[in-house]
């Protein structure tokens, strides 16, 4: 039996291997046995940069360019637009009713957010962030969510809505349950936090064979490895952590080499450079296919969008007449 599962990215620029190995990895597999769908999260990347809308807008294409060029199949995938759905902002609104504000504020992932992006003050769509995500995933009736792990709490506040939602008034909506990716989380190249866009240390999808090379060569590896042969420590090196999750039957080896000081840091970062290039060579094949044809984007995202909106309209009824709103 099919499920329907959603996922999604804030439109604030393009993807990277984070975003590959946490999430994207799966949805091209997903695609294959349940009905799949991909927001382009143009009014939650608002809370953070709502006074720079030309971002958003200029990026909405190129992470568009990104899901095809990974292998999201738009004839298996419904890939949308989060601000043309309205029943995402109606449905947003009614489960708000059911959410305290202290709730909000004590939610990790909003407190962490909000601090990595210095924000003294949170505005409203910020802290009800995690009520629009509710939203985002109750309104198709998602039963699967590809999740990393610093997302937890916001689908955990998701299945506490629905199961309100259904208590309160009537069980029409699906509780959704989450799926984790075996790379949960990417170390970025600086060693320091997860890969992100915002700190530059990501690698991204579209990069070219030479600006492969030269992040791998920036990359930081075990920091008390001074010489070749010197014994390393895997388990705090960026380099061995894409290796595990992109060199899968390759990372043992590499593991006992570099524990051993059989192994420098050039090859091992040279054995993962191959790797990553076989990986992200077809992307920019596709990538340049779609580049090329920028109406036939428009009209996967507007096919998308309008399947996506009949299917909001028949949840939303369902909605109001679970809630006596439906008055006429």
């Amino acid at each position: 039996m099919k499920n329907r599962v959603l996922t999604g990215d804030r439109v604030t620029g393009k993807l990277h291997l984070g975003h590959y190995a946490g999430s994207l990895k799966n949805r091209v597999a997903l695609q294959e046995e349940h009905e799949c769908f991909v927001m382009l999260a143009d009014v939650q990347a608002l809370t953070t940069h709502f006074e720079r809308p030309e971002l958003i807008r200029s990026s909405l294409k190129e992470m568009a360019l990104d899901y095809l060029a990974a292998g999201i199949d738009p004839g298996k995938t419904m890939i949308f637009v989060q601000s043309m759905v309205p029943e995402i902002a109606e449905l947003t609104m009614f489960f708000s009713m059911l959410v305290t504000v202290n709730t909000l504020r004590h939610n990790p992932t909003v407190k962490a957010e909000s601090k990595g992006a210095g924000l003294d003050e949170l505005n409203y769509g910020f802290l009800g962030y995690p009520v629009s995500q509710a939203a985002d995933i109750a309104f198709c009736k998602a039963a699967l969510i590809p999740v990393g792990e610093d997302q937890l709490p916001h689908l955990e506040l998701a299945r506490k809505v629905v199961r309100r939602f259904n208590e309160l008034y009537k069980p029409v909506l699906v509780e959704p349950q989450a799926l984790i990716s075996d790379v949960p989380r990417l170390v970025g190249t600086d060693g320091e936090a997860k890969m992100s866009k915002s700190l530059g240390n990501a690698i991204e999808l579209d990069c070219s064979t030479d600006e492969l090379a030269l992040k791998l060569r920036r990359a930081k590896t075990d920091p008390a490895r001074i010489h070749k042969d010197d014994p390393g420590h895997p388990d705090i090196c960026p380099i061995y952590a894409y290796h595990t999750a992109f060199r899968s039957e390759g990372a043992a080896e590499i593991r006992e080499c570099c524990a051993a000081g059989t192994i420098g840091c050039t090859a091992c970062k040279d054995q993962l450079r191959q790797a990553l290039e076989e990986l992200l060579a077809p992307m920019r094949e596709r990538r340049a296919y779609y580049a090329a044809r920028p109406r036939d984007i428009d009209d996967i995202l507007r096919a998308g969008t309008e399947n996506v909106r009949r299917i909001a309209a028949v949840t939303m009824g369902e909605v109001r007449e679970a809630m006596g709103l439906d008055y006429f």
